[in-house]
């Protein structure tokens, strides 16, 4: 992984994101975006000096288009349902010990040590009901590259012994491939033989008893039909599952956090994988934006944007059904706990609940409430911000929610509708 890749939250300064062409700064009232030339300038170099010294993963770095900024406005909040729609998924994503790289295998006595809050939130019961662990390189896992990090396409740390600490828990488990630090090598893999890439990543599935995310955060113009390739190949080994009961064959999607970036992939899934009469992928999540939400309505009015669809848009995105996805908040904002992890009473899940629980579908499905939450990210997605490993681990805010919400264990069967 590089570090000019990565988004990060540095002390004293406002939020950055580099790649080799673009510099991304704090975003102003009137411009959501500046773009630089593909050149490197003074600034960008004195930036990426800087964070030579630090290394963090991203879920997602939400970057903005023009055709966002024309069709910006959110819609209006449509009344909601009554009755509470008990929640299905409240999952955290795993970055491991090493921001995401998961490169060095771990004994489960010392994971244990910093992750025993998954397991047990202080009363025996697990604080969720889903581990993702993030991320497989998609390059790699198509040539079933062992190297320094990896054994065979999957990093080394991703072990049956790790999987196994969750689902000896009742914990589903899932492994992520891509990521943004990995969107070129999603492109290359695409582009080269994603047909092979579907086949191996069922292979792992199969052989872990996992199912798989697919996060391809490819802004401007993702291989689609390297995608549907990838897609098809997977579910000639493992087709859907409507009953949950192989949990290999458990396919995900990641989309933005609302419908106004990753716009060609959320208009293509919606259409063509997410549907209620046609499922081809289980579920999608809604991932964290490039800071945590700085209220309720600010989370739920990115989630809203998914269930009313972007008919305004040509093509048009259609809507999503509420029980077709999840949606993402932070558990590690920097280096003092964040509400989410140990404060539920005063936490963003609190504040959204009656919102996931309630929603009512717009012009596909038919039951209301989202599937429920996901959490960014276990462990230590930074090396500079704080973990959730003890003192700062999450019995507090997720397990204590798991509580709240009454959270099964394990997962039942999704809502199809």
């Amino acid at each position: 992984m590089t570090f000019s890749e990565f988004g990060f939250r540095i002390s004293d300064f406002e939020f950055y994101f580099f790649t080799l062409e673009h510099i991304y700064l704090p975003i102003p009232p009137t411009l959501k975006i500046l773009n630089m030339k593909p050149t490197c300038s003074p600034l960008a170099a004195v930036f990426v000096a800087m964070l030579s010294l630090v290394a963090a993963c991203e879920k997602n770095i939400k970057t903005i288009s023009r055709q966002e900024i024309s069709g910006s406005q959110k819609d209006p909040l449509p009344e909601a349902a009554a009755a509470l729609t008990p929640i299905q998924i409240y999952g955290a994503w795993h970055a491991g010990n090493d921001a995401c790289t998961w490169a060095t295998v771990r004994t489960v006595s010392e994971f244990d040590s910093k992750n025993h809050w998954l397991i047990d939130r202080g009363n025996g019961q697990p604080s969720v009901n889903l581990v993702i662990l993030s991320f497989v390189n998609p390059l790699k896992l198509m040539n079933q590259t062992t190297d320094v990090g990896n054994l065979n396409g999957v990093p080394k740390g991703m072990t049956a012994d790790i999987v196994n600490y969750f689902k000896s828990h009742n914990i589903r488990v899932m492994l992520s491939i891509g990521g943004i630090t990995y969107t070129n090598d999603w492109n290359t893999a695409l582009s080269t033989n994603p047909t092979q890439m579907g086949l191996n990543a069922a292979a792992v599935a199969q052989q872990l008893g996992v199912g798989i995310e697919i996060d391809y955060e490819e802004s401007s113009s993702p291989n689609l039909t390297g995608l549907q390739s990838f897609i098809t190949a997977f579910r000639s080994q493992l087709p859907y599952d409507a009953t949950g009961n192989n949990h290999a064959a458990r396919l995900t999607i990641d989309l933005a956090a609302g419908d106004r970036w990753l716009i060609a992939l959320c208009r293509h899934a919606t259409l063509n994988w997410l549907t209620t009469s046609n499922p081809v992928l289980d579920y999608a999540n809604a991932m964290v934006p490039n800071r945590q939400p700085s209220s309720a309505a600010d989370a739920t009015g990115n989630w809203q944007e998914h269930i009313d669809g972007k008919p305004q848009y040509s093509p048009p995105i259609i809507s999503l059904a509420p029980a077709k996805f999840t949606g993402g908040l932070y558990i590690v904002t920097g280096k003092n706990a964040a509400k989410e992890c140990v404060d539920f009473n005063n936490s963003l899940q609190k504040a959204c609940g009656n919102y996931v629980q309630t929603v009512l579908p717009k012009n596909s499905g038919t039951t209301a409430g989202m599937l429920g939450f996901m959490f960014w990210a276990a462990e230590k997605p930074s090396t500079r911000n704080i973990s959730t490993a003890p003192p700062n681990s999450c019995e507090g805010g997720v397990g204590a929610g798991a509580t709240f919400f009454s959270i099964p264990i394990p997962m039942p069967a999704l809502r199809q509708q």
